[in-house]
């Protein structure tokens, strides 16, 4: 089955994503997530110039191969762009993969390790008393993990609480590009404790509670946070450094026992074997899209599985549905899966473009016996929903230093 024609996408409902459609000679289709929020076209570019007239002509079904040729074949390797171009490719060669076999693609990778899926819901309020609300909602959904973020006083904007603000798309308007926003450490520290506090008084302690410090603090920062929320028995704390520095982990793992995820913006198994292999996190969080696809995810966990680290794939809204799909398979599948981030299916707009039949029941979600990975693409439906140019934040220290957003 030969590789006839790579097609590359651009659209934007409600926020932009990059979708690769490969066409094989026998019919059969695959499609894949290159989506880098804040870089699309870079990834485009890299698709359509460099990586797209290499593969036609290949068989579709060396998949292993085209992983290798695209990653060891150049002299530059890993990195965003290439790594969300690779992670394309490679899921839109499974989908084909398992609709040549009629199959769905975990029964490729070996088969179920468990019945349905674990995801967490987000709550996030601008005061503390609004982000339970919002938790007690999802618990009476069925959701048994909540992430919790709440608007820290006195800051003008706090990451991951948009509340009824303009998103980021529209804070492009008058505002620099990319918008800045402000961060104070000793503010957060006043509000996050009194968040997980109330929280577990009203909501008990039947349910997970998830916190994403989104890199701002300091690893010795991170170590005092770690120890504080000690008593309120979090599932995980987040990104609560960063670890371009792996050494950074040591600091906060001596010091507490609050349970740690990282991974979000790791491109390869390299970025986090220290951090896997040191057993200085419990959950790792990379994503099929900036990964490598399912071959360099499936490569991910099963590394971790040796130190008993558990997979909690990202699951941000600039994932579309394919990385979801490609996730659903690989979470099915893993020995070590542990849960997945989920913030709903998007809007009618999305669906339109992805159409996906995944339900979500009692905050579990069970895989479909699709042949492939399940998910499709309208490209009619995406041509009315052009590229708009956008750009994640930036943060700033109060007194105008750049930090971690």
């Amino acid at each position: 089955m030969k590789i006839e024609e790579i097609k590359v996408f651009v659209c934007s409902p409600g926020r932009n994503f990059v979708t690769v459609k490969v066409m094989t000679d026998s019919g059969i289709y695959g499609i894949g997530d290159a989506t880098l929020n804040g870089r699309e076209m870079a990834v485009v570019t890299c698709l359509e110039e460099h990586i797209a007239p290499c593969l036609i002509g290949r068989d579709a079904h060396d998949i292993e191969d085209i992983w290798q040729y695209l990653y060891k074949g150049v002299y530059w390797r890993k990195g965003p762009i290439n790594m969300a171009a690779i992670a394309a490719i490679d899921m839109a060669l499974w989908d084909i993969k398992g609709k040549a076999a009629n199959m769905p693609v975990y029964q490729l990778l070996g088969g179920k390790s468990r019945t349905a899926v674990t995801l967490y819901a987000h709550a996030s309020g601008d005061t503390i008393e609004d982000t339970i609300d919002k938790a007690q909602a999802h618990i009476d959904a069925g959701f048994k993990a909540v992430r919790l973020q709440a608007a820290v006083p006195g800051l003008e904007v706090t990451y991951g609480v948009l509340g009824d603000k303009k998103d980021y798309f529209e804070l492009q308007g008058n505002r620099p590009l990319p918008p800045e926003e402000p961060w104070s450490t000793q503010k957060y520290f006043t509000m996050v404790e009194d968040l997980f506090k109330q929280a577990r008084a009203r909501l008990g302690n039947n349910v997970h509670l998830l916190h994403d410090v989104h890199s701002r603090l300091t690893p010795i920062e991170s170590a005092r946070l770690g120890k504080l929320l000690e008593p309120y028995n979090l599932l995980f704390l987040e990104d609560a450094s960063v670890a371009e520095n792996q050494e950074n982990y040591k600091v906060i793992r001596h010091h507490t026992t609050t349970p740690l995820a990282i991974g979000e913006t790791y491109n390869t198994i390299w970025e986090c074997k220290n951090l896997i292999q040191d057993q200085l996190i419990d959950y790792i969080r990379a994503a099929a899209t900036h990964a490598g696809g399912i071959t360099g995810l499936r490569r991910i966990a099963d590394f971790a599985n040796i130190y008993n680290v558990k997979t909690a794939p990202h699951g941000a809204p600039d994932l579309s549905p394919i990385c979801f799909a490609a996730h659903m398979h690989l979470n099915i599948w893993a020995p070590n899966f542990g849960i997945q981030e989920f913030v709903g299916f998007g809007n009618e707009q999305l669906n339109e473009i992805f159409p996906h039949r995944y339900e979500v029941k009692n905050g579990t979600v069970a895989i479909l016996d699709a042949p492939g990975l399940g998910v499709d693409f309208d490209e009619s439906a995406a041509q009315k929903y052009p590229y708009k140019r956008s750009y994640l934040p930036v943060s700033r220290l109060e007194d105008g230093t750049v930090w971690n957003w």
